[in-house]
């Protein structure tokens, strides 16, 4: 089964330390976590056919990874700086951490994503996964989702990329978690920082999904960021 975790925030630049600081402690965490889903790990070069070099999960060698990709010619500081890596562990199991992070943009959100790929009958930690996501770079809302929660939203509900949202579980920072109504189908658990995790329904449970996101998005928990945007979260 696929599943996809997720945080996105606006503007909010940050060094090179700073941002590999973020990511190792991702993947460190990301390791202990679901131990069994990458052993090694490749960093994914370009935007044409895949192209993948073995990569140390280190400070060092994510600090060269950022600065590599800083120095690209169509690199801009207005868009962030993002990495692509994938993990390879036991068989069934497999892994992609790729971000977008550092920049001051006013239209795009910068992001951190989790792509896990894992046996159908794996039991799979996404809330904590979701909870690493929050504590490790502070978004301003993030979710754990499947392509079946995300076609729900879209059709049933008028979800768009890029639109604030929340999954089977979600992630609310504090201004937008404030904003929750009382009565909200969910287990809320703060998180450090003010901010919420919501848990929002089990796995194949999509019609609960949109329920939640439309009160959400009715309360004004999920309004978007305005445009342009001038801070990182709501």
């Amino acid at each position: 089964m696929r599943r996809v975790v997720r945080g996105f925030w606006g503007p909010r630049p940050e060094p090179v330390e700073a941002l590999a600081d973020r990511w190792r402690r991702t993947l460190d965490g990301f390791a202990e976590l679901v131990p069994q889903a990458a052993d090694v790990w490749s960093q994914v070069h370009g935007k044409g056919p895949a192209t993948a070099t073995a990569f140390t999960a280190d400070g060092d060698a994510l600090a060269a990874a950022l600065r590599t990709a800083q120095s690209a010619a169509d690199w801009s500081d207005l868009t962030g700086t993002g990495l692509r890596l994938v993990g390879t562990g036991a068989l069934g199991w497999e892994a992609e951490v790729s971000g977008l992070a550092g920049g001051a943009p006013e239209f795009l959100l910068q992001s951190l994503a989790i792509v896990l790929h894992a046996p159908d009958d794996a039991v799979v930690p996404e809330e904590a996964l979701l909870s690493l996501v929050a504590r490790v770079w502070e978004p301003d809302f993030g979710d754990v989702s499947d392509d079946d929660v995300l076609d729900a939203l879209e059709d049933d509900a008028g979800y768009a990329v890029g639109d604030p949202v929340v999954g089977r579980t979600g992630y609310l920072s504090p201004a937008r978690a404030a904003l929750v109504p009382e009565g909200l189908e969910t287990v809320r658990e703060p998180l450090p920082g003010g901010g919420e995790l919501l848990s929002i329904a089990a796995p194949g449970d999509s019609a609960t999904v949109v329920r939640v996101y439309e009160r959400l998005r009715e309360a004004g928990a999920l309004a978007p960021l305005p445009r342009p945007m001038t801070r990182a979260v709501l």
